[in-house]
């Protein structure tokens, strides 16, 4: 599995300077639906000639910056032949540098005829200079960017132009079926509009993109250039954006995602009404509720999301939530794993009281909270986090049954690990080599706030409650550990006797 991964990467830029990350390739996908009536040839010719002249190709340039590194130009006596020869030098060089652009190359496609309105990759565009549209005949234009949206790797662009302009709709991707007939369109290694056609592989991929990943994964052939291309149903309808393909060399291996249009559309229409999007927020950090933590918590099922830590003066605390919650539904939806509630919240209007289930204690409870706004928040810094601590000590209170060694937190312990004075905890000491909490990433000068949703602020009081659940039947424990102001559950198992 190590080699297997240790091959793939992933290409976000499809483009001629592409950016690499581990594990997938940023190339598009393309799905649909529908099927071919009994008897017949499949032939996506009619459906292909009728979409062509919706899909762009985009190009874009950033020109490098004049070095500022050149040495100074030497001091010469006035009127020295060489003077005027190295300046002469100097500014050649300087306009050389600054004349070599770097280009990308993309796909887009026609969403509003009459404004001009075209949809793309956040990548294609990122950071460009100059940014141009060539249509289906050829003709080339200026395009303006009008908004981005990082997080999901959109980017909204606005043409002004005399030609006539074929758009395209969005479809319903909530509807699609694995097996589904798919299209894509796009602009593979700068050929133009190329024409591929497969099925849907598999829906709600996370190829950790970014925090709502929901991808469309298909077979159609997609490569670089493809980025920000279509992905159409059997309908005409686009029902995904190509945005990623996972490969071992950067060319299709027959995988690809594509961000779907339900997920996409709503960010597009924020983006060309406000230039960026305006997504709701809870202010919660969460995580996975694994067996163990539902184990430990008393929940039947491991499902929903658990609230870690809840952000000063945000909405969570506001309404009441605390770290340890479990939140099982946000406005009716039924938070199924901790990946869909990001989702749900960034689609519910800002400004909108909804109400929420929750699990705390052992029972479910209900509070209603108002959806606050994501840009907002990140404008104002309420999302920092504080820096990660590594520092070790010895000493303390072993407990054997969870590989831990505690101590108590001195002043000079919060000095060396940056341990703010409204911190309290335990301090973890020492770990014990191969066990569970080294696992799962514990390490010494992590402050272990909790242990079973109950403070600690001293070794004993901690070994007490572990001992408590040991002897009370439970075969783990939870830890709400903080480790420079990032806060996380830990779930570890007891050891028996």
């Amino acid at each position: 599995m190590r080699t297997l991964l240790t091959t793939l990467f992933l290409v976000f830029s499809l483009s001629l300077f592409p950016a690499f990350l581990p594990g997938i390739v940023v190339a598009p996908a393309a799905a649909a639906e529908g099927f071919i009536p009994n008897g017949a040839s499949p032939s996506f010719a009619d459906l292909a000639e009728k979409l062509l002249p919706s899909v762009v190709n985009i190009s874009s340039t950033q020109k490098m910056e004049k070095p500022e590194d050149f040495p100074e130009m030497p001091h010469f006596p006035p009127g020295s032949p060489f003077e005027d020869f190295f300046e002469e030098f100097m500014d050649r060089q300087g306009q050389g540098f600054q004349s070599l652009p770097q280009a990308s190359l993309g796909s887009g496609f026609i969403i509003n005829a009459e404004k001009g309105y075209i949809v793309t990759n956040n990548h294609v565009v990122k950071d460009a200079d100059e940014v141009r549209v060539t249509f289906h005949n050829d003709v080339t234009v200026e395009a303006e960017v009008l908004g981005r949206d990082e997080k999901i790797d959109l980017a909204v662009l606005q043409v002004k132009t005399e030609e006539k302009l074929v758009a395209v709709d969005f479809g319903n991707s909530d509807v699609l079926r694995v097996g589904d007939w798919i299209l894509a369109i796009g602009n593979p290694f700068g050929l133009g509009g190329t024409v591929t056609a497969g099925i849907i592989s598999a829906q709600q991929r996370n190829i950790n993109a970014g925090p709502y990943d929901d991808f469309i994964q298909t077979d159609a052939s997609i490569n670089r250039g493809n980025s920000g291309g279509p992905m159409f149903n059997l309908k005409g309808d686009v029902i995904g954006i190509n945005t990623a393909i996972f490969s071992p060399s950067g060319g299709s291996v027959g995988i690809g995602f594509a961000v779907p249009a339900n997920l996409a559309e709503p960010a597009i229409q924020q983006l060309i009404e406000f230039g960026h999007t305006r997504r709701g927020w809870l202010g919660v950090r969460i995580q996975s509720v694994t067996e163990e933590i539902a184990e430990s918590l008393g929940l039947e099922e491991s499902a929903g999301a658990l609230v870690a830590s809840v952000t000063p003066e945000g909405p969570a605390e506001k309404a009441g939530f605390e770290p340890g919650d479990v939140i099982l539904k946000f406005d009716g939806k039924k938070i199924d794993e901790m990946r869909n509630l990001p989702r749900v919240v960034a689609e519910t209007p800002i400004g909108k009281e909804v109400k929420v289930r929750y699990w705390r204690d052992g029972e479910e409870g209900k509070t209603s909270v108002t959806v606050g706004e994501l840009e907002k928040a990140e404008e104002e810094g309420l999302l920092e986090t504080g820096p990660r601590s590594d520092a070790k000590k010895s000493g303390g209170v072993e407990i054997e049954s969870v590989g831990l060694t505690l101590n108590s937190i001195s002043s000079d312990d919060r000095d060396e690990n940056d341990i703010p004075d409204d911190i309290d905890g335990v301090l973890i000491t020492d770990i014990e080599p191969l066990s569970e909490a080294a696992e799962k990433g514990l390490m010494p000068g992590d402050v272990v706030v909790e242990l079973n949703q109950k403070a600690v602020t001293n070794p004993q009081k901690a070994s007490d409650i572990i001992e408590k659940a040991k002897k009370g039947g439970r075969s783990s424990v939870l830890l709400l550990v903080n480790r420079g102001g990032d806060v996380r559950f830990v779930a570890l198992r007891l050891k028996k006797d």
